[in-house]
């Protein structure tokens, strides 16, 4: 199988201070020749800040070997790390090397890194701690001289605080994390993205233009919460732009499964609600009135975001307040609780 080495990534898109903060901070961590964890919620393009961050290090002329540690089972994930020598198992007729040979003076990227078996996290742990690892069905050690970045969006060190991933590795490979924002917090970049797509999408469907999008359309997108975040947009952006007349985009479909005739799926039985508390009649004079409101207006910023899976413009029109009102109260109370 011969490993294939990525170009340099296109260029990231975003004018929002969260995003902007990112770009600064992968770049300086690009500088530092260690290992580096990309966390991240689905679609946010880890693997494309880690292949920014290979070339934008001193390894940028070496290899850069991506693999995705969810893909492959455990035998097939020790030979694809590791290689495995002529005879090691039923089928490997011949020597093969693996990817952490392949990315030998480069840099080794390992998506979904929390899905890594035990065994798996072990071997890893020896290969970047002392840059030898044996081949599958070898004895013979190879070195090799490996960048790792890992990304996943997992909770990795709660994994290794209920023992399902090693200590040791998450100490080994986290010299610097950075955290990709999620698109929900990047404010601003989801129209500036939407354009951006709109118009890689016109060229590709041969359209003289890039078509503009209708108000109800801008709305749409401004006001879903993305899930899967700049993935999502980008399939949405795509499919409306496709569809339209090449000249406007007024009809985001952001499900592509909804339809009249879609087919329905058995529904778990749900648990009864808990009672609700009764209210409370009394208050409490033991706290400061400011500390009281305060910690009101936090409550009910948290109860709004979770209802509407952290969208803030619809929280804002839950509580009845505007976006900049909500954003401004968003901001005070981030502000104290980093404090």
């Amino acid at each position: 199988m011969n490993h294939i080495t990525h170009s340099p990534p296109s260029e990231a898109v975003g004018q929002s201070e969260s995003f902007l903060k990112f770009q600064e901070q992968l770049s300086l961590a690009a500088r530092a020749d260690r290992s580096v964890l990309i966390i991240g919620e689905r679609g946010t393009g880890k693997e494309l800040a880690a292949a920014k961050l290979h070339y934008l290090s001193r390894r940028w002329d070496g290899p850069f070997i991506p693999l995705n540690c969810a893909a492959l089972a455990q035998p097939l994930l020790d030979s694809e790390l590791f290689g495995h020598e002529a005879g090691a198992f039923t089928g490997a007729a011949a020597r093969r090397k693996g990817r952490f040979e392949a990315a030998d003076n480069g840099t080794l990227f390992l998506d979904e890194i929390a899905n890594l078996s035990k065994e798996a996290q072990e071997k890893i742990l020896r290969a970047v701690e002392y840059g030898v690892f044996e081949r599958v069905g070898g004895v013979a050690p190879v070195s090799v001289n490996v960048r790792v970045v890992g990304a996943t969006n997992e909770d990795l060190p709660s994994l290794a605080g209920d023992g399902k991933f090693k200590r040791d590795l998450l100490d080994r490979i986290s010299f610097e994390v950075l955290t990709l924002p999620p698109l929900r917090e990047r404010e601003g970049d989801i129209e500036l993205l939407a354009y951006h797509f709109a118009g890689r999408m016109a060229v590709e469907m041969g359209f003289s233009g890039v078509p503009d999008f209708s108000e109800q359309a801008i709305n749409s997108l401004l006001s879903h919460s993305w899930p899967g975040n700049v993935r999502e947009l980008k399939n949405v952006v795509e499919r409306a732009v496709y569809r339209s007349d090449g000249d406007l985009v007024d009809d985001i479909v952001l499900d592509p499964f909804e339809s009249p005739f879609r087919p329905a799926s058995p529904k778990a039985p749900q648990d009864k609600p808990a009672p609700r508390e009764p209210a409370r009649t009394g208050a409490d004079l033991g706290t400061p009135l400011r500390e009281a409101l305060c910690a009101l207006e936090k409550a009910y910023l948290d109860q709004a975001l979770a209802k509407t899976k952290h969208n803030q413009r619809r929280a804002a029109d839950l509580l009845g307040m505007t976006y900049h009102q909500f954003r401004g109260l968003y901001r005070k109370h981030s502000a104290t609780d980093t404090k």
